[in-house]
């Protein structure tokens, strides 16, 4: 049985109880200790069995070392993942960092291209439009006529407009 704990006792402190559960069973738990404050609670998950001594003793040690081995992957995978979210993190803010340089370099560039040159005429307003019901827009129609924004097409040219009474 310890043979089985001892690569999970490299980086971190093991509890086992050992009780009495009636005239013919025992119970063992093996309880890890979190090595980090900021450790993962999945690797602290206790281990629990229950069986009469003799079956312990057969068994245990088989399961035991399944446990171990469970817990030794789950461990290199989180640091693994942890170590790939970390790198991605880095590089990421490497990238954001390289973009805002490249866009401060460029504003200078543009500004001087701008002075160089003939001020241009301001740029027309773009037409006004409206949101349709499906989320396109639609230029808005000005009345030429006298006539009401508000008609109905039957009553006379113009727009007309439909309100929606809940």
């Amino acid at each position: 049985m310890f043979v089985e704990l001892t690569p999970m006792l490299a980086g971190r402190t093991v509890m086992i109880t050992v009780a009495r559960e009636d005239d013919k069973a025992v119970r063992v738990c093996i309880i890890p200790k979190k090595a980090k404050d900021d450790e993962n609670p999945a690797l602290t998950t206790p281990l629990s069995y229950i069986g009469t001594p003799e079956d312990l003793d057969a068994e245990l040690g088989k399961h035991l070392a399944s446990y171990v081995e469970c817990h030794t992957q789950l461990g290199s995978t989180l640091a693994q993942a942890k170590a790939e979210m970390d790198a991605a993190a880095k590089a990421a803010q490497d990238e954001a960092r390289k973009k805002a340089a490249d866009r401060g370099k460029r504003v200078p560039e543009k500004q001087a291209a701008n002075t160089d040159s003939a001020p241009a005429a301001p740029a027309p307003p773009p037409p006004a439009a409206t949101m349709t019901l499906f989320g396109g827009s639609q230029p808005t129609i000005t009345p030429t006529s006298a006539a009401s924004p508000t008609t109905t097409a039957a009553g006379g040219g113009g727009e007309s407009t439909c309100r929606l009474a809940l």
